[in-house]
């Protein structure tokens, strides 16, 4: 049995017990009322009915009129790409600014109330490694450390004139793999295995920021998916999750046993059903899907065809909800603005889920398609302390979650990272 990695973010000692607020587990059990979460050390310890004060020594925090919730994971995150300063500006940055660019960002997505995400291409095992020592602040990472494309495909990042964009011109490390043959995908993939990564990424697809391919032409097909799936199987089981936006590549990533599929803005009732069939998880990043594109900036064909995916876009997802497809939460943060990652469970429920399944999707789901189930995405004995408390109710007023400051406090591994109304303080 192969285990997820689960770096580890020191924990705060002793125990601290939040009181009053009405919690919701993450699970979709009913949310308890005047409730109460102990944790110990920065693990749960107890999750339940408010109890009478206690006499020893701890941290009690008053949280009436709150709410409680797991910290939240976002599946689809490329916290390199940095909205700090103008691409003109970015150029002439030395690798130290980007590197403290991408500490900020990693702060603001964490305040946001992410406590765990995915990066699918741009960060190293460093900055993985730095959250895990305490070195800087952010969420625990996953990461896919680059994405594998054929030559020409969504991650080559070569212009038809040899050019390259901004960010393939100063990556310090790669974020892509440019693969054709079969033996180009195996050494590519064992590369990034012996470097860390936790997922393989793949593109099936094109994409509409695709400087080649758009995203109704192919990417790696069915084949080498199976190859890259049977190979990781070999190695340390790590998943394999695809950007796929055009039908066809959506079922040749599911076809091919990728376990989760990115934005899959056009997919076909059959391969809906195998998804279903399967547990293939959609992560529908509607975040950055439904962003408007300004004509002036990406030109008037582009902003035309954002328009007509996000029409395709809107109906897959719903077909997807009503074929009983698992959804996770992510939201292409860095296309998408970072820091503002819990826009998506706002986007989840206009699609479709109620608003209690969105925050399901976007905590228990999300720590389950990262495999670590187990230990993150529900509120319960035994597993990590990480949680979020806001003043908005979510089940009344969910898209207002996106203002990262209606999120007061958040608190990673029992350590509170943030908090805006000196909460720990109220005994």
């Amino acid at each position: 049995m192969t285990v997820a990695r689960l770096p580890h973010v020191p924990a705060s000692p002793g125990i601290t017990r939040i009181v009053g607020a009405t919690v919701l587990d993450g699970t979709l059990r009913d949310p308890l009322f005047d409730a109460e979460v102990e944790f110990v050390d920065g693990v749960v310890s107890y999750v339940g009915p408010r109890r009478p004060s206690r006499g020893h020594a701890m941290t009690v925090v008053d949280a009436r009129g709150g709410f409680v919730m797991p910290g939240f994971v976002d599946l689809h995150v490329h916290l390199a790409m940095s909205h700090e300063a103008d691409q003109e500006e970015q150029r002439r940055w030395f690798p130290e600014e980007e590197a403290f660019a991408t500490a900020s960002t990693m702060r603001s997505t964490l305040n946001a109330g992410v406590t765990t995400a995915r990066d699918l291409s741009g960060l190293t095992p460093g900055y993985r490694k730095a959250i895990a020592q305490g070195r800087v602040s952010g969420p625990r990472l996953h990461l896919a450390i680059a994405l594998l494309s054929p030559t020409g495909g969504h991650g080559d990042p070569v212009h038809p004139n040899g050019s390259v964009p901004l960010y393939a011109e100063r990556a310090t490390t790669p974020g892509w793999e440019v693969v054709d043959t079969d033996d180009e995908v195996i050494r590519a993939v064992r590369r990034l295995a012996r470097t860390g990564a936790d997922v393989i990424k793949v593109c099936t697809t094109g994409g509409m920021s695709s400087p080649s391919y758009g995203p109704d032409h192919p990417g790696v097909p069915t084949s080498q998916v199976s190859l890259i799936v049977e190979e990781m199987a070999k190695l340390q089981g790590q998943p394999v999750t695809a950007h796929a936006q055009g039908a066809d590549g959506v079922t040749a990533a599911v076809v091919g046993g990728a376990s989760s599929v990115e934005h899959g803005y056009d997919v076909t009732d059959e391969t809906l059903s195998l998804m279903a069939e399967r547990g293939t998880a959609l992560i529908p990043t509607l975040a950055t899907l439904l962003k408007p594109a300004d004509p002036t900036v990406v030109g008037p064909e582009r902003a035309a065809l954002k328009r007509g995916w996000q029409e395709r876009g809107r109906d897959s997802t719903r077909r997807a909800i009503d074929a009983g497809v698992t959804l996770g939460m992510g939201t292409d943060a860095g296309i998408h603005t970072q820091g503002r990652n819990l826009a998506e469970l706002g986007h989840l429920v206009d699609a479709g889920l109620t608003p209690f399944e969105a925050i399901h999707a976007g905590t228990a789901v999300g720590a389950r398609i990262l495999r670590l189930g187990d230990s993150l995405g529900t509120l319960g004995p035994g597993m990590m302390a990480d949680l979020v408390v806001t003043e908005i109710d979510p089940l009344k007023s969910i898209h207002a979650l996106e203002d990262p400051d209606t999120i007061r406090a958040v608190v990673q591994a029992g350590t509170v990272v943030k908090d805006l109304d000196s909460m720990t303080s109220r005994v």
